[in-house]
């Protein structure tokens, strides 16, 4: 019986969709650091499924059966995939299912920006009635929206900029001249010069190594006065000195549902500098919190558990070898019946050679198989004589591998 561990919250739906596909659930969504690992420990499961928890190397190492992580959400910045790629444990994730709900969330900062609904609120629950200050606002209609990153959230947000009759200048590093003109947006050579034409500058990168501080001071200083900032991705892709700066020099106003430092659990006493600035207007790493967005999350999370169960491949897996060492792929046609591959293998080792991948395909009748293995190095002539002089070997081929 498969075993998971749901450590986080989800719907209801989601633990009882796998117990009735036959699984063992343990949920718990209080697990964090040393009560996840003890959690790991203990319950031993095949899978795991997270949301905003982080997965470090210590729980891979503790959960020994451990053979699936599913980040049930966008991106995998709080998993430790090299760690988990080194114990050979698969780790996937649900793009796409969020995306309309952090859309949404991006015009709501979007269009509070520019009439500033968040301090009329304030003020008028205050008992101050202000409607010459909040008479003032510039409006959406013709402005410019630049969108840095274009997947399925900025591609979201695109498509709302457009029902508002935005124009739209975008960059990305997929994005081709022939998509951006499918999607109706302005393609840039840069995002400094996404900036530089943007009335609203809206950020959608996931948070890599080569994203961590991308919108730092060439963005901001080639960002408009009085232009606007948003950010409902990840607080570590903005440099949040630079972005202070531009603040308090430049009048810009900023959106911000994520910030650097956040807390980690639900509810924390924290007081961010930047959020405490005029012109900012935070929210609490939201962007994702919709009943529509969680049930499709915890749908695709569950598809992924169970696709994974059937066959043994995990949908959305991140951390596959896009390529690996393999310089030759030896092709082995053989009887289907018991021994044999194992004896191409046994054979294979005794050349110290090593395999990078292989695959054994049946044909109808189950009379015939064809191995194809990637090996590390060129075999000698003397393994593929061996090979062949095999009983149950019909023939043995050699190919060559392009190596990158």
């Amino acid at each position: 019986m498969l075993r998971v561990l749901i450590a986080d919250r989800l719907p209801d739906s989601a633990r009882t969709r796998l117990q009735e596909a036959g699984c063992e659930v343990i949920v718990d969504p209080g697990l964090q650091g040393d009560t996840l690992t003890a959690a790991l420990a203990e319950h031993q499961p095949d899978a795991l499924i997270v949301r905003s928890t982080k997965v470090n190397a210590a729980h891979i190492q503790a959960g020994r059966s451990l053979q699936l992580i599913v980040r049930a959400g966008a991106g995998t910045n709080t998993i430790d995939t090299a760690a988990a790629s080194a114990r050979g444990v698969y780790v996937s994730n649900c793009p796409g299912m969020n995306a309309v709900a952090v859309a949404e969330l991006t015009f709501a900062h979007i269009l509070n920006a520019d009439r500033r609904v968040a301090d009329g609120v304030a003020d008028l629950r205050a008992g101050r009635w202000e409607k010459k200050q909040y008479s003032k606002a510039r409006g959406l209609k013709g402005r410019t929206l630049g969108v840095i990153g274009a997947g399925n959230i900025g591609q979201a947000v695109i498509a709302r900029a457009l029902a508002f009759e935005m124009r739209v200048v975008a960059w990305s590093r997929s994005l081709t001249p022939a998509r951006a003109a499918e999607l109706g947006v302005t393609l840039c050579a840069s995002a400094v010069e996404v900036a530089r034409q943007a009335d609203v500058l809206s950020v959608h990168l996931e948070l890599s190594p080569a994203t961590r501080g991308f919108c730092g001071p060439a963005i901001f200083e080639a960002l408009r006065p009085g232009a606007t900032f948003i950010n409902t991705s990840r607080g570590e892709l903005v440099d949040e000195e630079a972005l202070a700066e531009a603040i308090r020099t430049k009048g810009v106003r900023a959106g911000l549902d994520v910030f650097h430092g956040e807390p980690a659990g639900d509810a924390a006493a924290w007081t961010p500098a930047l959020a405490a600035l005029p012109g900012v207007y935070g929210t609490h790493h939201i962007g994702a919190s919709t009943d529509q967005a969680q049930e499709a999350v915890a749908d695709e999370a569950i598809r992924i558990v169970l696709v994974w169960a059937a066959t043994g491949d995990a949908p959305n897996c991140v951390n596959l070898a896009v390529k690996t060492k393999a310089t030759h792929l030896l092709i082995v046609r053989h009887e289907d019946r018991v021994g044999v591959l194992a004896t191409v293998l046994d054979i294979i080792r005794q050349h110290n050679i090593n395999v990078q991948q292989m695959e054994n395909i049946i044909f109808s009748g189950a009379r015939a198989a064809s191995a194809r293995i990637q090996l590390e190095s060129a075999p000698p002539d003397a393994l593929l004589d061996h090979l062949r002089a095999q009983d149950p070997v019909f023939d043995v081929k050699l190919v060559p591998l392009e190596v990158q």
